[in-house]
């Protein structure tokens, strides 16, 4: 089986949407760097105004390089902001720079997801790696057994990815009230805000569909669902 056009027809909805997805994240994030905020705040300024107002003082906000490269990192505590990011006074910059700090205020106040998500990565990473691998060896040995192994182990991204949703939609929550809260914008440029960060959610609703249907396909084509081979 070199090309099975019916694996098409299970993963081109989640590759339409993630191709829609990455298309709205750049479009409004390009669209709205080019809207400077009324008070001139720094994406760096905007995220360390959260972690203040929010009594952290143990998380170090670095510039890195990269586009939309931003990230908290539980582990050492560091909120990195790429170089469009840590030194724009944008909307686009401040959204992301506040969404990355919405993480970092949900690791003090041990907010539940974000605890079980960083417990997924390590197997989230296994599964990434030999999981695929696993099924599609297992479709070419015909070995139902195998597919569902691999099954298994590719479960464990979707797991990842779907515990991944409410951290990434509680940290922009966050983000969306506290930067008007906290008058690092006004609230008619909150607009541009939302817009940003919602785009940047459907990236991450978009990727467990797709590994969804990707498990599906396997589990369908092994004859393990469906009742077919």
């Amino acid at each position: 089986m070199i090309f099975d056009p019916i694996y098409l027809m299970f993963v081109a909805p989640g590759l339409a949407l993630s191709l829609w997805a990455s298309w709205r994240v750049k479009s409004n994030f390009k669209k709205y760097s080019k809207v400077r905020s009324s008070r001139g705040i720094t994406g760096a300024e905007a995220a360390a105004e959260l972690l203040r107002t929010a009594s952290i003082d143990d998380v170090k906000i670095v510039r890195i390089a990269g586009k939309l490269s931003d990230h908290y990192n539980p582990i050492n505590k560091t909120l990195a902001l790429s170089e469009g990011v840590y030194d724009s006074s944008s909307i686009a910059a401040i959204g992301v720079a506040t969404h990355e700090a919405g993480h970092a205020i949900q690791h003090a106040k041990h907010y539940g997801p974000l605890w079980v998500r960083s417990m997924l990565v390590p197997t989230a990473k296994i599964g990434s790696s030999i999981g695929y691998i696993v099924m599609l060896i297992g479709l070419f040995m015909a070995s139902t057994n195998m597919v569902l192994v691999g099954a298994v182990l590719f479960s464990m991204v979707l797991l990842f990815q779907i515990v991944t949703l409410p951290v990434e939609f509680d940290a922009s929550r966050r983000a969306k009230a506290l930067v008007v809260e906290h008058g690092i914008i006004l609230p008619q440029e909150r607009e541009g805000v939302d817009r940003v960060l919602n785009a940047a959610a459907l990236t991450y609703v978009a990727a467990a569909i797709s590994t969804l249907l990707t498990l599906l396909y396997f589990l369908w084509r092994s004859g393990l669902i469906g009742g077919r081979r």
